[in-house]
């Protein structure tokens, strides 16, 4: 793994300009809107408010007996707001080399620098968005000790987010069908995850279908802390962490392979 401990030390090393380039990023996310910094954060409430509204208020939608919840627009939101936050981090990280191209070519910059400041704005957006949510769900069964595991929850879902940016990125640059193939995947990516229905009412036969979506483990484990007040199975720890060191594995074999082309592809 020593070319992922290079990036690593390259991103400490750098990390006074990563912090720059994320400060830019969020702000060119708002430029010339009325609402500011407001606009970034508002979009995503105002989706997961109309879920709300719509299966819960207008239709009082609800789920069977074994659902962790009975309103549908509540289980939504819980597992709706992660994978929002997962598609703007992988999305925006695996074409940020492509966006950068110029500047790597002219600068001998890391490119870590440029998937990390994608995806660590995104986190910054949606992080407290999640936060927020975790607060209007304790009331719900109360300020459980279990609460706690949003932290490392978190933590496991920005660096998942950071791998696969990294791995798609170098993709992208070498194949740009990346960026349509990824694309699509991430817009039915939805369907094979836990977050429109409960996982126990998905075929039992199929349900390893779902396991394939890196954020199917995360989402049960949200679900678990916020609709129930229960620390997550450890099933959704060793998932989780699985396709993290599973990332890093391939992560570490393409910066290997890349370092002399990747600007040449850009």
């Amino acid at each position: 793994m020593n070319a992922l401990w290079n990036e690593a030390l390259a991103l400490w090393r750098g990390r006074g300009l990563a912090w720059v380039l994320i400060r830019r990023e969020i702000a060119s996310r708002h430029t010339g809107t009325a609402l500011g910094i407001a606009w970034p954060y508002l979009q995503p409430l105002l989706t997961v408010a109309a879920y709300y509204l719509v299966f819960d208020v207008v239709f009082g939608m609800r789920l069977g007996e074994h659902a962790p919840t009975r309103a549908v627009g509540a289980f939504l939101v819980v597992g709706a707001l992660p994978w929002m936050a997962f598609c703007d981090a992988v999305s925006r990280g695996m074409n940020s080399l492509i966006d950068a191209g110029g500047l790597l070519q002219k600068n001998p910059l890391p490119p870590v620098l440029f998937v990390t400041r994608s995806v660590l704005a995104s986190a910054l957006i949606y992080g407290p968005l999640l936060l927020l949510v975790a607060l209007a769900y304790i009331p719900s069964h109360g300020l459980q000790p279990a609460v706690l595991a949003l932290l490392p929850l978190l933590a496991l879902q920005v660096l998942l987010c950071l791998v696969l940016a990294y791995v798609l990125a170098i993709l992208a640059a070498a194949l740009r069908d990346t960026v349509q193939v990824v694309g699509f995947l991430l817009s039915v990516g939805i369907y094979l995850t836990p977050i429109l229905f409960p996982l126990s009412m998905f075929p039992e036969s199929w349900r390893w279908v779902l396991w394939l979506n890196p954020m199917t483990g995360l989402v049960q484990g949200y679900q678990q802390v916020l609709l129930q007040g229960a620390w997550p199975p450890l099933s959704v720890w060793w998932v989780s962490l699985a396709w993290l060191a599973g990332g890093a594995i391939v992560l570490n074999a393409l910066v290997r392979r890349s370092r002399d082309q990747l600007v040449d592809w850009l």
